[in-house]
């Protein structure tokens, strides 16, 4: 009778109570003298003044008062919600009861921190009900233009316009978290640009203009230069120089301009050009050679006349952008410029040609042409996607349905697909596993994907591939000694499964290959030439040990030879293998040595499993992704193509981690540590998963599979810089006063410990 008498002049109240008060006397007691909790008499205090830039951890408190006015002590188990969301994207947060003292009861503070620049929704209730105001609306400016973070969009290493023309250069200006911000020139920090004659290094002093947009913050520079040359530029802002800032410049005249697109566009492609060699397979000619140069949309060949009859080719380089040139001066003996062109894959070669800027300018358009127009791997991966998309549009786009038998996966999956097309490879598959259920709506055949991956790269189970370490975080390479009944072909099949993944991936349906390749075997795939280099990442141990002793120490004395000695297992040589002919009687040098490592990779890192990786490349390029596809990225590049960068769960890693020494205090870190790291952007969890373990890069089953698992401990000090040990996936937290103290310290540990901060 009472709630009822209430309702009609006090419909709000009726409403919460009706909700809250349980049936009791000391219910309506509460009721009646007014001891409850009021939310529309909450009061919000913010810990900052607008506007506020990124990059810093934020706290506020609200305070909570019953309906007389009186503080009402609050508890986590008062049913109390704070939700901060951005672009729709739960953020977040710590919430602290600090109410030990008596002015505190009724108080509650939040702390989040802020990467992401844009409009944070803050929502705050109390029994379901929000406080008065809420949800509030705050907004975040980006941060200072970072150099490091802000680059050219449509980058392209050599950059070619004619003589007396403003050619635009478009800059994304960012800051150090990558959000979008805005420039402002003034005298301290402002853009700039310096350019050299490419041999003289002689400095040269464009016209310059720069305009911003204010809406798209994308800023143009313009840059004329009236007189015809090779140069080499240079952009900062302020004394830093930006992300991708260094390029080249090929200023031609406009008649020469023209005749560079004519001749990449025309349908017929003939162009040749006269040169003279210098040195040719790493060595220096005494007498120079009168040379044709040679240049189509896929590759430059250098000919030479024999006996004025026929032409012989001396080398051929792939229009691809691992094909550099490189800028000389002027050679005395034939006044005409000079370069060089190396490709990775074999010894450079040095030319000497009136029109070599044109050769460069003809090769860059070319080369362009083929990657959709920018080096960057963003660009170059969309237009992979799209020619990948394109000729797929001209298949089937029906579905295929696979049966298989998941008891035994591999030799189920590769009978079930041998007598498959290339035109079958190219539809969707349906998967169904004999004897289950499930309709497959994509779950059922990422599922798939992701055990035949396992299947076939994990060498723990097929043995199709191997790790040169003993670390289960190591990289995998075909293995020569796998197991008799693995078949050759089973690398083939190989190679069509990844490029299967490669198709679904460029048509929005993301399949990422499970697997880290070695570098030299991804090199191999793309045509690059494997160096001693690619021990450091492949085999570190190895590298550590042999190569980078011997690079950086005297062997006269060591009585090494171009050969390897094999032994059993009883210590007994067997035979001796010659990197090169006659290579056990020709003995190492410091003059040699280099040479030397490069034989060994060779003997080491490719002769072995020559037949593996021609069987996986006739899968994969032969039958579905067409090489000069893959030929547009290098090697780390093409890793990121097919395996992604990996992505890093926080919900996996609250899951597989372990906690030393839990106090209290370290309890409020750790609470501290999972709301910074929530807001942490790929490279962030990146750069702090490789200060932990030393490597950027999970193995395929996440922070699961990591050996041993990381251990968070705590330190004992205090507002110090996190320290980590990497052999033992160890990070080390200190305590602190502040989460935005924490906040500042992990910054600097990750992104500069692998220079020393704390670093073991």
């Amino acid at each position: 009778m009472l709630l009822a008498g209430l309702s009609p002049t006090l419909p709000t109240v009726h409403n919460f109570c009706y909700h809250a008060l349980p049936n009791t006397k000391a219910s309506i007691y509460e009721f009646l003298t007014g001891r409850y909790s009021s939310p529309h008499t909450s009061e919000v205090t913010w810990g900052w003044t607008e506007p506020q830039t990124v990059g810093k951890t934020m706290t506020f408190g609200a305070r909570f008062f019953q309906k007389n006015g009186t503080p009402y002590p609050v508890s986590d188990g008062d049913g109390i919600l704070i939700e901060i969301l951005h672009e729709s994207v739960k953020v977040a947060r710590t919430l602290e009861f600090p109410g030990d003292s008596p002015e505190d009861i009724n108080l509650v503070r939040c702390s989040f921190t802020v990467h992401k620049s844009g409009t944070y929704k803050i929502s705050i209730m109390v029994g379901g009900r929000h406080i008065r105001d809420s949800p509030f609306v705050k907004s975040f400016d980006p941060g200072p233009i970072d150099p490091a973070k802000t680059g050219f969009m449509h980058y392209t290493s050599t950059v070619v316009f004619p003589t007396g023309s403003k050619h635009p250069l478009v800059i994304e200006t960012r800051d150090s978290f990558g959000n979008l911000a805005p420039y402002k020139a003034d005298h301290r920090a402002f853009f700039k640009i310096k350019v050299t004659a490419a041999g003289t290094k002689e400095r040269y002093t464009p016209t310059t203009q720069i305009i911003y947009n204010t809406q798209d913050k994308k800023l143009v520079m313009y840059i004329k230069i009236d007189q015809k040359g090779c140069y080499q530029a240079v952009v900062s802002y302020g004394d830093v120089k930006l992300k991708n800032g260094e390029f080249d410049i090929l200023v031609l005249e406009p008649t020469e301009y023209n005749k560079v697109i004519k001749n990449v566009y025309k349908r017929k492609h003939n162009v040749l050009y006269n040169a003279r060699v210098l040195s040719l397979h790493g060595q220096k000619l005494e007498k120079p050679k009168k040379v044709y140069v040679y240049i189509s949309p896929k590759q430059m060949t250098i000919k030479e006349f024999c006996f004025k009859i026929y032409k012989r080719k001396l080398c051929t380089f792939r229009v691809c952008p691992w094909t550099k040139f490189i800028f000389n001066g002027v050679s005395n003996q034939y006044d005409a410029p000079t370069f060089c062109i190396e490709d990775g894959s074999q010894q450079s070669v040095e030319l000497a040609a009136e029109e070599r800027n044109i050769i460069a300018a003809t090769f860059s358009s070319f080369l362009l042409k083929s990657i959709g127009g920018s080096e960057t791997f963003n660009d170059k991966r969309d237009f992979f996607n799209r020619e990948i998309q394109s000729y797929l549009d001209r298949k089937s786009h029906s579905t295929l349905l696979l049966k298989i038998d998941r008891y035994n996966l591999l030799q189920s999956s590769y009978r079930v697909t041998k007598p498959l097309s290339v035109c079958d490879w190219c539809r969707r598959f349906e998967i169904t596993f004999i004897g289950e259920q499930g309709l497959d709506w994509g779950g059922v055949s990422r599922e798939w994907f992701e055990l035949l991956c396992k299947e076939l790269f994990d060498p723990n189970c097929s043995q199709l591939f191997t790790r040169f370490t003993d670390n289960p975080q190591g990289l995998v390479h075909p293995n020569p000694k796998r197991p008799p009944d693995k078949k050759v072909k089973l690398y083939e099949f190989a190679g069509k499964i990844v490029g299967k993944c490669l198709i679904e991936s460029s048509a929005k349906r993301m399949q990422l290959v499970k697997a880290k390749f070695t570098r030299s075997f991804l090199a191999q795939l793309i045509g690059l030439r494997v160096t001693y280099k690619h021990f450091e990442t492949d085999d570190p141990e190895f590298y550590t040990t042999k190569i980078s002793y011997i690079e950086n120490n005297d062997v006269d004395d060591m009585e090494m030879t171009f050969s390897e000695e094999i032994y059993d297992n009883q210590g007994q040589l067997v035979k001796v293998v010659d990197f090169i002919p006659n290579g056990s009687k020709i003995a190492v040098t410091n003059s040699n040595k280099m040479k030397y490592l490069d034989a060994l990779a060779q003997h080491r890192l490719v002769t072995p499993v020559k037949e593996e990786v021609e069987s996986f490349m006739k899968g994969l390029s032969s039958e579905l992704i067409p090489e000069n596809l893959l030929s547009i990225f290098d090697e780390n590049e093409l890793e990121l193509l097919m395996c992604g960068t990996g992505t890093y769960s926080i919900a996996d890693f609250k899951l597989h981690h372990n906690v030393v020494g839990a106090t209290s205090s370290f309890n409020r870190v750790l609470d501290w540590f999972w709301t910074i790291i929530a807001s942490f952007t790929e490279e962030q969890m990146a750069r702090l998963l490789q200060f932990i373990t030393g490597s950027s890069q999970l193995p395929p089953g996440g922070f699961s599979e990591l050996v041993p698992k990381i251990q968070l401990s705590s330190a004992p000090t205090y507002n110090c810089l996190p320290s980590s040990h990497t052999c033992f996936n160890q990070l080390c937290l200190p305590d602190y006063d502040t989460m935005e103290t924490f906040h500042r310290m992990l910054l600097i540990a990750i992104n500069e410990g692998n220079q020393g901060f704390g670093l073991v």
